[in-house]
């Protein structure tokens, strides 16, 4: 167990000794990444976090075990992946980050708005918070030909 934490890259292994290792790793809580293009690397590319397989020359068993194909068969796209991922990644959490913030900045906004200039106002902060998680569909009811019917405009 504790000669897996010194092992970076392993080579030219057997099966089990692969399979052996993404499960050390596992339990010590590491995110493990296993390549392989055969099919006695099934067991542990479906084991590992992450399983990249070769399209090319990788056999089926292996495609259908791993997580990622590389179509290429070329080590350096794995790269390009991870820095296009980790990209990705962070535009999304910048993306969230800035929703939360003007969507609380608009709550305390209204919140302070509804509270000190009107007791009867027609939208209250509560129908703000549906309308934002509706996706900016409200719903309203209207009369049509003398019926109640919920209506979404």
């Amino acid at each position: 167990m504790e000669k897996v934490e010194a092992v970076c890259v392993m080579a030219r292994s057997s099966p089990f000794d692969k399979l052996l290792m993404v499960q050390c790793l596992k339990q010590q809580g590491h995110v493990v990444a296993v390549t392989g293009d055969r099919t006695y690397d099934a067991a542990s590319l479906k084991e590992a976090d992450i399983g990249l397989s070769m399209w090319i020359q990788g056999m089926e068993v292996s495609k259908e075990s791993s997580d990622i194909v590389i179509m290429d068969d070329n080590f350096a796209s794995v790269a390009t992946v991870l820095m296009w991922g980790r990209c990705v990644y962070n535009n999304i959490q910048k993306f969230i980050q800035f929703h939360l913030t003007i969507n609380f900045a608009g709550l305390c906004d209204d919140q302070l708005c509804s509270s000190s200039f009107s007791k009867l106002s027609p939208i209250n902060s509560s129908s703000v918070i549906v309308g934002k998680l509706d996706h900016g569909h409200t719903w309203s009811s209207c009369t049509c030909h003398g019926k109640n019917k919920p209506m979404n405009s």
